[in-house]
């Protein structure tokens, strides 16, 4: 759930459009901003706003390992789900310090992703991936049995082997500038029930977490509402000290930044008090034992101390056909969902709008750390995280040193075992308490890309309604009939059992297809108003000081001539586009009539 954002900052920053007369125009923005995207603020600071942007990716990054765990048949290995956690924020860690250093150069987080999670649950659904039933069960399962290894190591490695493969598609798309051709075909009646079906196509997990206690999840979810909704505008006096105030009081809205922590912790410490104060019922068989914090036993002392996750811990992994491909549609919407968040970034950090060449390294970027975490075997990819733009809002901070810190802090808590084991202590009622929160907020991020669109239009609404209700009816009748697909060629069932399955990628394709087909003009499928949101002006900075890449890579390219035919390469200077600004090279579509405007789009829908 991206944090809240108080009443005088920019609520809607992902959304926001060019409007002379607002308060959150870029301008007032860059003036407001305590550091830009170049500056260095006091390493302290940058150590407490990296700790901050760290807490604001927690839910994402823990909720992904504890979900894939039941698709992995690790409901009962705590360890292992501890072990899962630490590789994941060793691994965003990385990537986030390869992205600030190399990539898109802005100040943004990298860290696992709900758009490869659907696909990579419906892997672990197909018939030969099933779990064992015997693994359901807590009593029969022994976590250092060959076998049970061997069970979810396998489903593992196949994971991974599907991630690796599909995330050398986005490395090729990002370095070698095919994104802007892909963005052109893509529109918001795509998105929106693409994004919005990542979220509906979870109700089960949630719903399953969630009825381990009714009432624990019912707190939970409350909690997180109380905080993020009702008492975001609530400031909360914290010590604070400076040279020319010396001791005194700051109020920070910490309910804005962090209501999904907040909820959790809140919950998770009831949860203790009612499990040493043996409120809750002890027997296993019993309705509410799993709300209980004992139910993990000993992890956090079975965890070590430090603990270096590497690529292959796992084994060697294995490829599936089925699961490249069913990754490949989570990994074209990540890509797309980024880019969005790069022009939000860049705003709120005081920047110019990302040019062709920082956007594609970005990509390319990601799709690397992807292929890092398929790897080191998250079970996942990363992304930018939508979250981490929104506290850049918050701080006005927009430092890529604070990132930098932050990416730094992740590697560290990877390092640290026990760290993860903590985060395996949270009941699963308080698991789906948060599931209800954040994967209703990915559903309506997902609706709300429509708002670029005429909705009066018979045309959209039929592409939506058909998109969003194809996504939900098609891969429920599939699982429910696994053995309907008989083509003859397994290979191929599989892989036709995998995209059937993910309902972001069966409602994203039909919003692809008719979008794409039905006549209708650009302003009537939201493309025009779509990119005019990214068409404001760009910071003070010059987008050479931004997007350049560090240590005099940029100066060493910019020697030779053939650089200017790579894409993710800075141009020449100081020839740049034959006296055209610096922000020519953008991806925003400037200086044209509008019925001349490239049909590309941009998204920042929410990524968890």
């Amino acid at each position: 759930m991206a944090p809240e954002r108080e009443g005088n900052r920019p609520e809607n920053y992902n959304f926001a459009t060019e409007d002379v007369n607002s308060e959150f125009s870029t301008e007032e923005e860059r003036d407001k901003l305590a550091y830009c995207v170049t500056d260095v603020p006091p390493w302290y600071l940058c150590i407490i706003l990296g700790i901050q942007h760290c807490l604001t990716a927690f839910g994402g990054i823990i909720a992904i390992p504890l979900i894939l765990s039941q698709g992995l048949c690790l409901q009962h290995d705590s360890l292992t789900q501890s072990h899962l956690i630490s590789t994941i924020f060793l691994v965003s860690g990385v990537c986030t310090l390869l992205q600030v250093t190399f990539g898109v150069r802005l100040p943004i987080l990298q860290g696992g992703t709900f758009t490869l999670l659907a696909p990579s649950m419906a892997m672990l659904s197909m018939p030969e991936w099933t779990c064992p039933a015997w693994t359901q069960n807590a009593t029969l399962v022994n976590t250092s049995s060959p076998v049970f290894i061997e069970v979810w190591q396998s489903r593992m490695r196949a994971l991974q082997g599907s991630i690796m493969v599909g995330s050398l598609f986005q490395v090729v798309v990002g370095f070698s500038g095919l994104i802007g051709l892909f963005m052109r075909f893509i529109g918001p009646l795509t998105i929106a029930p693409t994004i919005s079906l990542i979220g509906l196509s979870l109700f089960e997990s949630a719903g399953a977490n969630a009825g381990n206690h009714w009432g624990i999840s019912a707190m939970t979810t409350a909690l997180i509402i109380l905080f993020s909704q009702y008492l975001r505008r609530v400031p909360v006096p914290f010590p604070a000290y400076s040279q020319h105030k010396k001791l005194h009081t700051t109020n920070i809205y910490i309910f804005q930044i962090l209501p999904v922590l907040l909820g959790i912790t809140v919950s998770w410490l009831i949860c203790y008090i009612l499990t040493v104060s043996d409120v809750l019922p002890s027997d296993p068989n019993t309705y509410g034992h799993l709300a209980r914090t004992d139910t993990k036993g000993d992890v956090i002392g079975q965890a070590s101390w430090i603990m270096f996750p590497y690529p292959g811990q796992w084994g060697m992994p294995t490829v599936s056909l089925a699961g490249v491909f069913g990754i490949l549609a989570g990994v074209i919407s990540s890509m797309i969902e980024s880019v969005g968040d790069y022009h939000a970034c860049a705003r709120l950090s005081g920047a110019p709008p990302p040019p062709r060449h920082a956007i594609n390294r970005g990509i390319g970027m990601e799709g690397l750390g992807c292929l890092l975490a398929g790897a080191w075997g998250t079970g996942n990819g990363t992304t930018s995280y939508s979250e981490n733009v929104g506290a850049l809002g918050i701080t006005k901070v927009g430092s890529r040193m604070v990132i930098v810190a932050s990416g730094v802090l992740m590697v560290a808590m990877g390092v640290f075992g026990k760290i993860g084991a903590i985060f395996t202590t949270i009941p699963t009622p308080v698991v789906g308490g948060m599931f209800m929160v954040m994967f209703g907020v990915i559903s309506a991020a997902g609706v709300s890309n429509l708002q670029y669109t005429d909705m009066n239009s018979s045309r959209n609404i039929f592409i939506f309604g058909f998109s969003m209700f194809s996504g939900l009816v098609i891969p429920n009748w599939i699982m429910k009939n696994p053995t309907a697909i008989a083509t003859g060629v397994v290979e191929l069932d599989q892989v036709l059992q995998v995209l059937l399955t993910t309902s972001m990628f069966v409602g994203g394709f039909f919003g692809f297809f008719l979008d794409n087909t039905i006549p209708g003009s650009k302003v009537e499928r939201g493309i025009v108003a779509w990119n005019q949101t990214h068409q404001e002006a760009g910071g003070a900075l010059e987008s050479d000081e931004v997007y350049d890449l560090p240590f005099g890579i940029s100066s060493f390219f910019q020697k030779s001539s053939w650089t200017r035919y790579i894409p993710f390469c800075p141009p020449r200077r100081p020839g740049l586009l034959d006296g055209y600004d610096a922000n020519a090279n953008s991806m925003d579509i400037k200086h044209l009539p509008q019925d001349q405007t490239s049909s590309h789009v941009i998204i920042a829908a929410a990524s968890m």
